[in-house]
């Protein structure tokens, strides 16, 4: 079921006044050794010397991810619509940016291969998590770890499906998902273990029970 219930605005004002924050923690997903306020100033265009360009990219790629989402709120989600964010957030980051992936790629620390996709079956597996009768909020935590552990693209796979379930979650008022750094290890443990089984339930319930609010970061 769902966990909050606010009207669009709201959420897109939530979301914007926890920019930083959800950057930040995307960012840490990565490993990017950034601070909360350095991310600060890199999304209000102040200089920041001392981080690694590779790194920068990433901070700045998902600022402007961000940036579409909550600039285009009633643009319905899709396929496409995951594509064009993945263009934002793996932007010169990864062999084809805002393209399905066309080759193999394995996943670092598990034994599980995600295969090729194909356009066709994506879209379907898509639809058939947005037709079902389950809430908004199921429909964003299963489609951001479908995207996850199908890895549809090149690169950003995490923070792609990340953003692309807060789309869904901001269009229709059920709170924001981010990865806060103090569950980073158990959601990673956790993560690996749905790689490899493709059970959703322990994964499922860690996300909307430690990674789903509906309130401003101080």
């Amino acid at each position: 079921m769902d966990k909050f219930n606010f009207n669009r605005n709201q959420m897109i004002t939530l979301a914007q006044r926890n920019l930083a924050y959800n950057i930040f923690n995307s960012a840490r997903l990565e490993r990017v050794n950034v601070s909360l306020q350095q991310i600060n100033n890199i999304i209000h265009s102040k200089s920041e010397l001392d981080i690694d360009k590779d790194d920068l990219q990433i901070i700045l790629n998902l600022h402007n991810a961000w940036k579409y989402i909550l600039s285009n709120p009633n643009v319905e989600f899709s396929l496409d619509y995951a594509c064009k964010v993945n263009s934002f957030v793996s932007f010169k980051q990864s062999l084809d940016w805002g393209k399905l992936r066309y080759g193999s790629v394995g996943i670092v620390g598990v034994n599980y291969k995600p295969v090729i996709p194909v356009e066709r079956n994506v879209r379907k597996e898509i639809n058939t998590i947005l037709s079902s009768n389950e809430s908004i909020t199921w429909k964003a935590i299963m489609y951001m770890l479908y995207g996850m552990r199908s890895q549809l693209f090149w690169d950003g796979n995490k923070r792609t499906s990340i953003l692309c379930a807060n789309k869904l979650l901001i269009q229709y008022g059920k709170g924001l998902i981010t990865v806060p750094e103090m569950y980073l290890p158990e959601f990673h443990e956790r993560l690996s273990q749905f790689y490899e089984t493709n059970d959703y339930s322990k994964i499922y319930n860690f996300i909307y029970d430690k990674c789903l609010y509906s309130y401003e970061i101080v």
